[in-house]
């Protein structure tokens, strides 16, 4: 129904961002990783996907194209609604599900909430085919190239009793650059909020 959705970020909480369109809020379902990459009263641009049954309508939307067309893949393995893919997009990236994909690491997938471990092998084995070679290439290349001082951060914040995608997610929203020390600094102070 819509291609995306540009307005001004006005309110977002868990999985929710409101996008005020011409003085009309919209309610758009998005995953953390999406939300970590907004800030509030800015203009922002999500690609959407429209949910429509007999007693609901609803807006997925994502910061990026990419996001979005694996959102897609997700729901298109039986078993798996646009929100169980909203969860499992909240708590994975999409490079992670594919490297568990390929290497068929259904624990890894099944820390999903909502996603037990037939349906993390269900998912393996309807998803393994839909993988392009360049996704699968884009996903080894990203991993081999993040520093080795990221996973550190990551296993700090885990060893201070985050959870562990909670902490990837807010260490891969600081991006690179930083020490180890930094990152790990910036990250709680993103984690506290």
């Amino acid at each position: 129904m819509f291609y995306h959705l540009k307005g001004i970020a006005v309110n977002k909480t868990d999985s929710v961002l409101v996008l005020d369109i011409a003085g009309v809020g919209f309610k758009v379902l998005t995953s953390m990783s999406t939300l970590s990459n907004i800030r509030l009263n800015t203009e922002v641009k999500v690609y959407t996907y429209t949910y429509v049954r007999e007693d609901a309508l609803e807006i997925f939307g994502f910061i990026s194209e990419d996001e979005l067309s694996f959102f897609m893949k997700l729901i298109s393995v039986s078993g798996v609604g646009p929100r169980l893919a909203l969860a499992i997009l909240s708590t994975h990236s999409p490079q992670d599900i594919i490297l568990a994909v390929m290497s068929g690491d259904s624990k890894k997938l099944s820390r999903a909430p909502g996603v037990g471990a037939k349906l993390a092998q269900r998912i393996i084995l309807e998803l393994k085919d839909k993988m392009k070679n360049e996704e699968i290439q884009d996903a080894v290349l990203g991993q081999a190239a993040a520093p080795m001082h990221l996973s550190e951060a990551v296993s700090a914040l885990v060893a201070l009793g985050y959870g562990e995608s909670e902490a990837e997610r807010a260490v891969s929203a600081i991006g690179e650059g930083l020490s180890l020390e930094e990152t790990i600094k910036k990250a709680l102070l993103t984690l506290m909020r």
